[in-house]
């Protein structure tokens, strides 16, 4: 499996979730994931209800069979002093280009130079090891963009190295692209049973083909369990509406007959959803990448949900 795993999808669908529980799922059984974070928004501290990530490699959770959780807020600025101590070893002197200014100058104004520093964090953490020769990370997991945003986000390398011709800045941004685009990196994108998010979904992927970027799943989420088809639902609202009543009454139900079409909009309303999302599936299928589908969390997803969704990441062959 893909030592880089990089989670998008449009927003409201849940792809921070996704991506912690991904996190979780691939650090079980003694494995060490590192998860990362890379738009400012701190959606990893609130997902595991701990304060504020700093720039700096936390343990945030323990998986089942003793695997562990880190968590990392990458900041650009941050970055790019690592960036200019590693290959120039400006040290103090980078430091100073921050007072000057100079560092949130490159970071937001130059073109693509923010984003180089944010993949190339995460692509260090994937290559780094330990004194014994092993791997710090067994996954790292990035929370990335949104859908709209990813291809460029990753892509965004090429055209740096375009800008500049020779020098290490061009050797760094050609080495993240070898790496994002090789086999080590999957990106997966998240999705509802929605027409919105599918689409987006499927021009998301298109993109990353185009650019050669590898495409890894899509996320089904929040999937709500199927209780009745259009079938059940006429045949309950045909000649039925009597022995409906006469069940509700027999369960101590009320005022049952009042009931009956009250629960027969709500069924009917159950059953179009259910074609809808029928619909949904055959455009996921029309895009040709394998999915994983995870189930709608009714109590939110609190610290508890993240354990039970990557239970079921793990069920279906994450990390197997």
């Amino acid at each position: 499996m893909s030592r880089l795993q990089v989670v998008s999808g449009k927003g409201g669908t849940g792809k921070t979730t996704v991506a912690a529980a991904l996190a979780l799922a691939l650090a079980t059984e003694g494995k060490r994931a590192l998860l990362v974070e890379v738009e400012g928004r701190q959606g990893i501290a609130q997902l595991f209800e701990t304060e504020a990530l700093p720039y700096e490699e936390r343990k945030i959770a323990v998986a089942p069979g003793g695997g562990e959780v880190f968590a990392l807020a990458i900041d650009a600025e941050r970055a790019l002093l690592d960036y200019l101590q590693m290959f120039y070893k400006l040290g103090s002197a980078g430091r100073a280009l921050k007072k000057l200014g100079a560092i949130d100058f490159a970071t937001t104004i130059a073109p693509g130079v923010r984003d180089v520093l944010l993949t190339g964090k995460a692509c260090e953490a994937v290559r780094r090891r330990e004194k014994h020769g092993g791997f710090t990370y067994d996954y790292v997991v990035m929370d990335a963009p949104p859908t709209g945003r990813i291809t460029r986000f990753l892509n965004v390398n090429d055209e740096v190295a375009g800008l500049a011709r020779i020098g290490p800045i061009h050797n760094q941004a050609q080495a993240i692209m070898r790496f994002l685009k090789s086999p080590e990196t999957a990106v997966h994108l998240v999705t509802l049973l929605e027409e919105m998010p599918v689409q987006e979904t499927a021009d998301g992927i298109a993109e990353l083909r185009a650019a050669e970027l590898p495409v890894g799943h899509v996320v089904v989420n929040m999937v709500r369990p199927h209780l009745l088809d259009e079938a059940a639902v006429r045949a309950a609202s045909g000649d039925h509406r009597d022995a409906i009543a006469g069940t509700l009454a027999s369960v101590g139900v009320k005022g049952g007959t009042k009931l009956v079409e009250p629960l027969l909009e709500q069924a009917a309303e159950h059953a179009q959803r259910v074609e809808l999302e029928r619909a949904q599936r055959e455009a996921l299928d029309g895009v040709g990448v394998p999915t994983y589908e995870l189930p709608f969390l009714g109590d939110g997803a609190d610290i508890a949900g993240l354990y039970r969704l990557a239970k079921e990441l793990r069920r279906q062959g994450v990390g197997a």
